[in-house]
């Protein structure tokens, strides 16, 4: 077991940072952390890499208590936390030298500082000051000094933010390269980044974890795998559709767009047809679409007392 957390609170005065939470995250697995600003991803991350002690709780990395044995939790963890903090005036070689020298690890450290700038696509750009890189280098920098020590475990907070489609492709290549033999768990606002890369998703959200499972099975088991996307010529009142017999979730897109999930696609269709008639409008569209994460983590973070209803669902 790579990372463990059992019952972890954060409380800051009044607030439940983090509420409670149970985890468990197993060597070769990438797993996306998610939940909307404030849910609690930041801390949680804080908490694993030893920045900032938890309320209550147990949290352990590769068997080492995060509290009572957080030296050798760091020599356990590489983090590459939401802002990069980075000293841009250091040649990227430099840098990484100078953190290999704060990491203690003699003289393989030139040996393991190349293996990083090759590891990462940084050799073009290794002679250069930090502040003269593109921001998708500077992640790339920020990737390498985290795995410099050759950590077991990966913890990345928002390492793609921010970049544009080129680079996100090179960043995506390189976390899937290192997740081959780590633990990885990162926290991203990009949910076609997360179905690209993890293998697993943790949804937090106002403290609580209210998903935890594969991505297949979160999005299948959250209504219907796919979903019907209706768009109207007039006006249709959305509690028509949502009183269709079979609906499990409806949501509007738009000004008479709308997005049904069922149990029963096609018993939903013939009475979307039926219902198009009876309101004497046209029915301009209707297709099925494959129900995507993104559908899901709204699901169950626009309304959390509904989602936590059933609990958590553990791995």
């Amino acid at each position: 077991m790579s990372v463990k957390v059992e019952h972890i609170t954060k409380v800051y005065g009044t607030q439940h940072a983090v509420d409670d939470i149970s985890f468990e995250v197993n060597k070769g697995e990438i797993v996306g952390f998610l939940g909307p600003n404030g849910a609690g991803k930041s801390t949680t991350m804080k908490i694993l890499t030893c920045y900032i002690p938890q309320t209550s709780g147990i949290a352990t990395v590769c068997g080492y208590d995060v509290v009572t044995e957080s030296l050798e939790v760091r020599s356990k963890v590489g983090y590459l936390p939401e802002h990069n903090p980075l000293y841009l005036d250091m040649y990227v070689k430099e840098y990484l030298l100078f953190m290999a020298q704060l990491r203690k690890l003699g003289k393989e450290g030139q040996a393991q500082m190349e293996r990083m700038i090759e590891l990462t696509g940084l050799g073009p750009e290794s002679k250069k000051k930090i502040g003269q890189l593109s921001k998708g280098y500077r992640q790339r920098v920020g990737i390498a000094q985290a795995m410099l020590h050759n950590p077991e475990v990966l913890i990345l907070d928002e390492p793609t933010s921010g970049l544009d489609p080129n680079q996100l492709s090179d960043i995506r290549g390189v976390i899937r390269e290192i997740g081959k033999d780590k633990t990885v768990i990162l926290s991203s606002h990009i949910m076609q980044e997360v179905e690209a890369l993890c293998h697993r998703a943790i949804i937090i959200n106002q403290g609580k974890i209210v998903a935890d499972d594969q991505l297949s099975k979160l999005q299948s088991t959250q209504g219907s795998s796919k979903a019907l996307f209706l768009e109207f010529r007039d006006p249709v009142h959305s509690d028509l559709l949502r009183g269709l017999n079979g609906v499990v979730r409806m949501e509007i897109m738009a000004e008479r767009k709308f997005l049904l999930q069922g149990t029963d696609l096609d018993s939903l269709k013939e009475q979307v047809f039926s219902l198009a008639v009876e309101q004497k409008t046209i029915l301009v569209s209707m297709r099925e679409e494959e129900q995507k994460l993104e559908s899901v983590f709204r699901e169950l973070t626009v309304k959390p007392k509904q989602a936590q209803k059933g609990g958590a669902k553990k791995k």
